[in-house]
């Protein structure tokens, strides 16, 4: 077993969560706007929406492993240019965090932790990034492919819970923070930018 995979798999997804992206700015607006307790609703709806990513994935992708290992290879090939792409994406964009055009209409905590779980598991966004992201990160010789993958959704959905709770519990101070330092969306920019980069080297390599 490769620690060290694992160790640069938890480093990954917290600079991913950190960045800012729809999930992380929508539990921001919502712990702004409506306290953090709905932030916190929110965030869980979010982390429950990864397991049926990771379970799509687990077999999935594992099927595939053991009938054509080039084909995994076109798999890790393909994760890889779409994260460039994204990297490409980001380096577009103009980098500003606006918090204010944000709208969050209050809602029960069910109806968040419910939203939060749809909102992840019918995006499809979110099962292309983790068919790109997951499969370079294989860290075991020994291990199914079925429980690493199962292994690395769990970290990721713990990593992830951790990074976006503090968004939601520190949202005053965050958004405090942006408001003062008008350069923090550029630097997050180009955290992404180096990220997605990092990765899409990281997978082929």
């Amino acid at each position: 077993m490769n620690y060290d995979i694992l160790i640069s798999f938890a480093l990954a997804t917290i600079a991913l969560a950190i960045s800012p992206g729809p999930d992380n700015i929508y539990v921001l607006v919502q712990s702004i706007s409506n306290g953090k307790s709905y932030g916190m609703a929110t965030v869980c709806g979010l982390i429950a929406g990864c397991l049926i990513h990771t379970t799509l994935l687990a077999f999935g992708v594992s099927a595939i492993i053991a009938a054509n290992e080039d084909l995994f290879f076109g798999i890790k090939l393909l994760g890889a240019i779409y994260l460039l792409y994204l990297a490409f994406k980001v380096y577009r964009s103009d980098g500003q965090l606006n918090l204010e055009s944000n709208v969050a209409p209050k809602k029960s905590l069910t109806g968040l932790f419910v939203q939060g779980f749809f909102m992840n598991v019918l995006n499809p966004k979110v099962t292309i990034f983790f068919l790109a992201f997951f499969p370079g990160f294989l860290f075991s010789d020994t291990l199914s492919h079925v429980i690493q993958f199962y292994i690395l959704g769990g970290l990721f959905m713990l990593v992830s819970f951790l990074v976006f709770s503090s968004i939601a519990l520190l949202a005053g101070n965050i958004k405090t923070y942006v408001v003062k330092h008008n350069n923090s969306g550029m630097v997050l920019k180009w955290l992404q930018i180096v990220v997605f980069v990092g990765i899409a080297i990281f997978i082929l390599i």
